[in-house]
């Protein structure tokens, strides 16, 4: 494939992406997903639960 197509269907791709919004339990899904990404790679024991925990917690003292 050269990458010229390439370019063409990122390009496609990329203008979907912009036109596509999110609802809200999307959005809260990305959050946590960013979340547990970036802390799991900095401390292998940070869990997916753990991050729902943090959530939690920090919803009930807002």
């Amino acid at each position: 494939m050269s990458s010229d197509v390439k370019d063409a269907r990122l390009a496609k791709l990329l203008e979907r992406a912009r036109k596509t919004s999110m609802s809200p339990s999307e959005k809260a899904e990305q959050r946590r997903s960013f979340a547990y990404g970036n802390a799991a790679f900095e401390n292998p024991r940070i869990t997916r639960q753990t991050i729902q925990d943090q959530e939690k917690a920090l919803k009930e003292t807002s």
